[in-house]
């Protein structure tokens, strides 16, 4: 299907944007998915991009949506996960950067995000980028308000080759400003467990290209992490399972050695 140039981006029955798990968890844990879906909204058609390459990890984080679900059960935590690929829209990415809406992606290029104009641009935030992000913030305020403890954890994957070159690191610590304590906790935990290559911010760094995190936490002083995974890790629901197992209890020893 060709794609598409309208300023309407979802349809009547296109499923909203955001959806909230396990919302009446107690844990302190807040899981998010940035990029846990691959759907593309209809009046988009398929953005001029084939499915095997939507597939793939420039349309999502493969193996986040079976992962969130898997510790948010263990963890009786929250997962707040976002339905949309992000070849609609980034949004780990500020709204108004070029990456929000890249028209090119790991060497493919996104036809139906080419030249778009500032209204086009603008409803796909509205539609998408704004609800998913409001959907967080007030959660924040809603735990904020019933002194519910917050630990934000944002859950991200990574390709295991990318241009041409392998990335050995089993999981990636992304940390940056504001209250990094339990970012740096989970790290060391990670690499204590004896069996794995655990990047520090590797093989991202959290920079200005980070949205999510910055957005939520620095203001709030809310301690955080965002964890990248490797995609061929977690791409199966036993493998995801297996990995919410060691994960719960990583992240539950990171939490009780802060006090």
């Amino acid at each position: 299907m060709a794609p598409q140039s309208s300023s309407k981006v979802l349809a009547t029955d296109d499923p909203p944007p955001v959806t909230s798990l396990n919302i009446a968890g107690t844990s302190p844990f807040l899981l998010l998915g940035d990029h846990a879906g691959c759907a593309i909204p209809a009046p988009l058609g398929d953005l001029g991009v084939p499915e095997a390459e939507r597939l793939r990890h420039i349309g999502w984080d493969i193996g986040v949506a079976g992962l969130g679900r898997a510790l948010s059960g263990r963890l009786d935590a929250v997962f707040v996960a976002q339905h949309y690929s992000r070849l609609a829209i980034d949004c780990n990415r500020d709204p108004g950067s070029a990456g929000a809406v890249p028209e090119i992606s790991d060497g493919t290029a996104i036809p139906g995000n080419a030249a778009l104009s500032p209204a086009d641009r603008a409803a796909r935030v509205a539609a998408i980028h704004a609800p998913y992000h409001r959907a967080i913030a007030e959660m924040l305020d809603a735990r904020a308000e019933a002194t519910q403890p917050t630990i934000l954890i944002a859950l991200h994957s990574f390709t295991p080759v990318f241009g041409g070159v392998s990335r050995p690191w089993h999981a990636g610590v992304l940390h940056g400003a504001g209250n990094a304590h339990f970012s740096h906790a989970v790290l060391a935990r990670l690499r204590e467990e004896g069996d794995l290559i655990v990047g520090d911010n590797e093989p991202y760094r959290m920079d200005e290209t980070d949205h999510t995190v910055p957005r939520h936490c620095f203001r709030r002083d809310l301690p955080y992490l965002e964890l990248e995974m490797r995609q061929d890790l977690i791409a199966t629901p036993a493998q995801q399972q297996d990995w919410a197992a060691r994960l719960a209890r990583v992240f539950a020893d990171a939490a009780a050695a802060l006090g």
